[in-house]
């Protein structure tokens, strides 16, 4: 009997992704798994068709032979209940993976460990952009001898079967490098590593924010043998800032404005991170007043609008005042009606006197 597509078998079409792949086989092989069909054997013969089909369409190379030449490409003898157990036991571990944030297959037990930085940077350099020259602690490969782990032949881990599942373990000899380093070796002592510092030209695109991350592929340490490298995640964190304090794309500031303009009103200057502004101060300005700067705070890194800047107004009280001075507020708060020029103030004593008297 020919064999069915594998495309067909999985249910999806030859343009799908690894990841839909995985969907749709982890789906199938939940429902026609032996051990939810007991004595089921229909059940079993398609379990066995998933795996084969899995095994050959997630793999880059057997995928194109399949797509170029079909089963004779491939030539599977993936259909025994080894092979069947094998693809089930990945596939549960990526389960397993996925809810604790981690994939069983999606990066080898000998790939180079990921490397993390944190970067600090100015409040001007976060929202412009900038370009910094990092130096980064690492370690190479030593360039001595290395030889194949002979007692799990490079693999990095070794397979035990039990019973229908077989499950895996780091290999006790190589410690999941897959190979063996010269212990006698003049350059390393045996560690098959040399320390080295690199220096790395990192771009720092426009509008990051405090606690995101830039990954830099491959920037980590080394992989063990012919393994990939690690990655390097920085991690950026952006100084305080004498005048702003930053929410996501709007800034805040503070201003001191003296008594006389919150009384009468007039125009402050206010910084900003592309010049000095006007600001208008409406005659009878309250203490801590907030306005509003639109558009002059920070377009994010996702290319949304720009933010604003919020000013938030504080009164200041004049100190060191003269005697002449004293004298001219002395009669300016003579000519003061409190039912007009202190409407907060006469309510608040008038609702404190009425709380007293219920005491």
């Amino acid at each position: 009997m020919s064999k069915r597509d594998y495309y067909d078998v999985l249910g999806v079409s030859k343009s799908s992704s690894k990841d839909e792949l995985k969907k749709a086989y982890r789906k199938l092989a939940m429902k026609y798994h032996p051990d939810r069909n007991p004595d089921d054997q229909e059940a079993a013969d398609k379990f066995k068709e998933l795996s084969e089909a899995y095994e050959i369409l997630s793999d880059d190379q057997k995928r194109q032979a399949y797509d170029n030449f079909g089963h004779q490409g491939v030539n599977s003898q993936y259909s025994s209940a080894q092979g069947a157990a094998d693809a089930f036991s990945d596939i549960f571990g990526d389960i397993f993976g996925d809810i604790f944030g981690g994939s069983t297959r999606g990066r080898s037990r000998s790939t180079g460990a990921d490397l993390a930085y944190n970067l600090s940077i100015s409040l001007e350099e976060a929202v412009r952009g900038t370009e910094v020259s990092l130096q980064i602690p690492s370690k190479e490969r030593c360039s001595g001898k290395f030889s194949t782990c002979s007692y799990c032949s490079g693999a990095g881990v070794v397979r035990m079967q039990q019973g229908f599942f077989s499950m895996q373990q780091t290999c006790p000899q190589c410690r999941g490098e897959g190979e063996i380093h010269d212990p006698n070796c003049n350059i390393c002592h045996g560690r098959g590593y040399i320390k080295k510092d690199k220096t790395l030209s990192v771009k720092i695109p426009a509008g990051i924010d405090s606690g995101d991350r830039i990954r830099l592929s491959g920037e980590g340490e080394p992989g063990y043998g012919n393994n990939p490298n690690g990655d390097l995640f920085i991690t950026v964190d952006i100084q305080e800032h004498k005048i702003f304090q930053r929410d996501g794309r709007h800034l805040y500031c503070e201003i001191p404005i003296n008594y006389i303009d919150a009384v009468l009103g007039g125009d402050v200057e206010v910084p900003t991170l592309e010049g000095k502004v006007k600001l208008k101060i409406p005659s009878g300005t309250q203490s801590h007043k907030l306005m509003r700067l639109k558009g002059k705070g920070i377009r994010p890194i996702n290319g949304a609008s720009k933010g604003d800047i919020l000013v938030r107004v504080q009164i200041e009280t004049p100190i060191n005042i003269s005697s002449e001075q004293k004298k001219l507020l002395e009669q300016l708060k003579e000519s003061f009606d409190k039912d007009q020029n202190s409407p907060k103030e006469k309510s608040w004593f008038e609702n404190a006197r009425d709380f007293m008297r219920g005491q």
